[in-house]
């Protein structure tokens, strides 16, 4: 029976496929007992020897498939520490924040330039507004209540190390809906939504507060979970690293998934919030009666790929965060903070720097965000399409190869272009964002220089975690598609 399991791949693993599913379960039923009484008659039958050994070899790889799969439902310690172990990752805790301090405080410098480090740095007790930090709960609850709403339809994510599968309402759009009509209800009560440009550091440092709160809850619960509910990248037994890294696979109070709610909803949706109060705020600084073509592609492109994210919201469930890292500060950090106020920079810029661009050169950067967006859209759908529905007829000119796994790694198509074509798609759409904010600082490209070096990572991540799961099937795999991401480079 094919897996029930429809969700696809978001910029996760290139590649798997159900296509042998049915005949790897028929066999594994029929195998065993055939062999047995195979074995018996074959004492007074004239067959070969040879065939004789070719059907012990079959059931001892039976054998050692099973006991594979065995010791892997078996939680183990993590033992290839990333991100430099216990000293990185104790500095990046500190590093990260600092970061997007650093970044916020440069953008509204006159002179943005790298060359001015370190920019005047406010009072301590100037970073601080209760206010704020009350705003920012009651976006933080508003989206969890969102959440909770039984619309959508449920699902069931990935078998788990001991063979459950939580299940997951789909409901993400609907509340990207509702908060869009709060956002037209405030406006239309004439409600000041650049007060978020005007107070945005103080959100910053509120939602970097919330996010160490969180972090600490789920650490310390985190200490009572089962064994088999542990993460398998946060499970190293050391204190930094499991707390940045995330020592609980899947944390939940009752049904409410604390990690999956916070991939999408508070920040995502919070990042298509704050760009909009950039637009609002420029229009009002500048005088301007309407937003500035720049701002308009800014918030268009964005827009965009948040709204495609959460349309296509069950994909995530079997990304890397969701079924490997666990819910630490590495993903709080990222989700609450990193997503909303480091990925909203070109619009956060753009506001201080006006940058006017004539509408050919608009034209040109448009289509480069549409062949991106493309690259990205078409290679994962290939690829989801490919999983569903191996023998859709329209994907018969798609070939792969098989692994033990009774899984395929596709080789033609995207996926034989390049390993990871989405994240191809990615850069490229990251690149178009930051090309209206021009080119007279390097600030407004910081995006695209980390998402470079982050789906670098990734990838990397990706390798290893292929190369352990399909063996010398992945080595076939990478001789066949030797480039990685960027086509005749990397």
């Amino acid at each position: 029976k094919p897996s029930e399991n429809n969700t696809s791949t978001y910029n996760g693993e290139p590649d798997s496929t159900e296509r042998n599913d049915t005949s790897h379960i028929i066999s594994e039923q029929k195998l065993k007992p055939d062999l047995e009484t195979e074995r018996v008659l074959e004492q007074y039958s004239l067959r070969p020897r040879k065939e004789e050994k070719k059907k012990e070899e079959i059931y001892s790889e039976k054998k050692i498939f099973e006991t594979i799969k065995a010791v892997e439902k078996v939680p183990s310690k993590t033992k290839d520490l990333e991100f430099g172990g216990r000293i990185g990752t104790f500095m990046l805790i500190f590093f990260l924040p600092a970061t997007v301090f650093y970044l916020l405080l440069m953008c509204k410098q006159d002179d943005p330039s790298f060359m001015n480090f370190p920019p005047p740095l406010p009072a301590l007790e100037s970073l601080w507004e209760t206010r704020v930090f009350g705003v920012f709960l009651l976006w933080f609850f508003l989206q969890a209540l969102f959440y909770l709403l039984p619309v959508g339809k449920v699902v069931e994510g990935l078998p788990l190390p001991d063979g459950r599968k939580l299940q997951y309402r789909i409901n993400g759009f609907y509340a990207f809906l509702l908060t869009a009509a709060a956002i037209g209800t405030l406006l239309f009560f004439q409600c000041e939504l650049h007060y978020v440009y005007d107070h945005f550091m103080h959100f910053a440092v509120s939602a970097a507060a919330f996010s160490m709160v969180l972090s600490i809850y789920l650490y310390i619960r985190s200490l009572k979970a089962p064994e088999e509910d542990l993460a398998p990248g946060g499970n190293s037994g050391y204190l930094v690293y499991d707390f940045f890294t995330g020592h609980e696979l899947n944390p939940r109070i009752g049904s409410f998934d604390l990690k999956y709610f916070c991939e999408l909803r508070p920040g995502l949706i919070g990042w298509v919030v704050i760009n909009l109060a950039m637009l609002l705020a420029e229009m009002k600084i500048n005088n301007q009666s309407t937003p500035s073509l720049s701002m308009v592609l800014v918030n268009s492109f964005q827009l965009l790929y948040v709204v495609d994210a959460l349309w296509n919201e069950e994909a995530i469930l079997t990304t890397m965060d969701i079924t490997h890292d666990g819910f630490g500060f590495m993903l709080a950090f990222g989700d609450l903070v990193w997503v909303p106020f480091v990925y909203s920079l070109q619009a956060y810029y753009l506001v201080g720097h006006p940058t006017p661009i004539s509408w050919p050169v608009a034209a040109a950067i448009t289509i480069l965000n549409c062949v991106g967006y493309y690259i990205f859209r078409s290679a994962n759908s290939q690829k989801n399409n490919f999983r569903r529905n191996p023998a859709d007829p329209k994907l018969a000119f798609l070939k792969f190869i098989p692994t033990a796994t009774g899984k395929g790694l596709l080789v033609t198509g995207w996926w034989g272009f390049v390993r990871h074509p989405n994240y191809l798609g990615d850069i490229i759409m990251a690149l178009a964002w930051s090309l209206p904010c021009g080119f007279t600082h390097i600030l407004p490209y910081f995006y695209v220089i980390y998402f470079i070096c982050l789906l670098v990572h990734r990838e990397a991540r990706d390798e290893h975690h292929c190369k352990q799961k399909y063996g010398l099937a992945w080595e076939r795999y990478c001789q066949r598609v030797p480039y990685r991401i960027f086509p005749y480079i990397y």
